[in-house]
């Protein structure tokens, strides 16, 4: 290999040490068509040696002296174990879309191989690098691998849109949002072992931990959105509650005023003036004696709460020791007041937070009752 030609593999490794993507490119319609088209058509996996070999389902069998035809997915496999045998990676015998979402699904780079045949340099690349045990294994270990005819089908298109100037062709790629991929490192010419060996120890070393730690913050803030979802919805559950109770409460009170009517007065003559007078003292007595009963047991059953809120307003609400912690966020945010969105409710002394987990305790449960003073904490 001329020393012209290994500079510029290496300059080519060299590119995106300093970001996780060297070049984003667009796929072309024809491709990411083609994807949909063969989803569930029992696209299978060639496997070599001791891998498995599973065949498409309309793989038909011919006789010997017919020429071979051969499924367009398995065309570069057909070729290159003829003339290199079957040690090679494990490349996966399916469309270059799918085989992107395996490497998506699998969180791995996609390693590219775009195969052309009458190249020069093509033979030695095949059997010295391509075939050596040490490439094969880190590959299939870390790696999804894809490769196709550089004149066919997709490998024509992919050729097309990256543009290789020489041949062998290798492309490291990660997959990208909307119909774009980004080329992490091309390899162009050809390659040592030794050589395609550093390059790809460095892709994963340098450019795999960003790549990993982009999906891991993108995860924590998928759960941080579906948990602020479900803390939005929970509170305008309780707020739909809490209005229901509120109409039905006024409902009742209609309803009573409506049945109470006012009795004709009967006056009295001089006979019985004096017994309809005791009867009414006594009665009278009765009443007094029972209204101050039921009055010091309902103020025995009230649960009086303090809130305090982040702008220093105060509120004080009465509720029934036998109510739920949840009546309390019913009636905060029954008040609409400005700025409050995500919340929780936490005393002071001792300190607690009364949070979703504690929304179905009684107020006397929650140590709330008779009185108690708790702050509302924005999230």
């Amino acid at each position: 290999m001329s020393s012209t030609m290994r500079d510029d593999i290496r300059s080519s490794g060299e590119a995106s040490r300093n970001g996780i993507v060297r070049r984003m490119v667009r796929l072309p319609r024809s491709l990411i068509g083609g994807f949909s088209r063969a989803m569930g058509h029992g696209r299978g996996r060639i496997g070599i040696g001791g891998r498995t070999q599973t065949l498409p389902s309309n793989f038909q069998m011919q006789n010997p002296e017919e020429p071979l035809i051969v499924p367009e997915a398995f065309a570069f496999l057909h070729s290159f174990e003829q003339h290199y045998g079957t040690m090679h990676p494990f490349f996966y015998a399916c469309q270059f879309m799918e085989a992107l979402k395996i490497a998506k699904d699998e969180h791995k780079f996609l390693f590219m191989y775009l195969h052309s045949p009458e190249h020069p340099f093509t033979p030695s690349f095949c059997r010295e690098t391509l075939s050596s045990e040490l490439v094969v294994q880190f590959l299939d270990a870390n790696f999804v691998s894809w490769a196709a005819l550089a004149d066919r089908e997709e490998g024509l298109q992919m050729a097309a849109t990256l543009n290789p100037s020489c041949f062998p062709f290798c492309a490291i790629i990660a997959p990208a949002p909307s119909d774009s991929i980004a080329v992490l490192q091309k390899m162009e010419g050809p390659i040592s072992p030794t050589e395609l060996m550093g390059i790809l120890q460095r892709t994963v070393e340098e450019q795999g931990l960003a790549f990993r730690s982009q999906r891991a913050k993108q995860a924590e803030q998928n759960q941080k959105i579906i948990a602020d979802r479900r803390l939005r919805d929970e509170q305008d559950a309780a707020y739909l509650a809490a209005l229901q109770i509120d109409k039905e409460k006024e409902k009742l009170k209609s309803s009573a005023s409506a049945d109470r009517v006012q009795k004709p007065v009967q006056v009295p003559n001089k006979a019985n003036s004096e017994k309809l007078e005791n009867h009414s003292n006594k009665k009278n007595n009765g009443k007094m004696k029972e209204g101050s009963t039921t009055r010091d047991s309902q103020y025995k059953e009230v649960a009086q709460i303090l809130i305090r809120f982040p702008n220093g307003e105060r509120r004080e609400q009465c509720f029934l020791c036998t109510d739920k912690v949840q009546a309390i966020y019913r009636y905060i945010d029954s008040l609409g007041l400005p700025g409050i969105g995500n919340y929780r409710l936490i005393s002071s002394f001792p300190r607690r937070v009364y949070g979703v987990d504690q929304m179905g305790m009684t107020l006397k449960d929650a140590g709330l009752h008779p009185r108690a003073s708790l702050f509302l904490e924005l999230l």
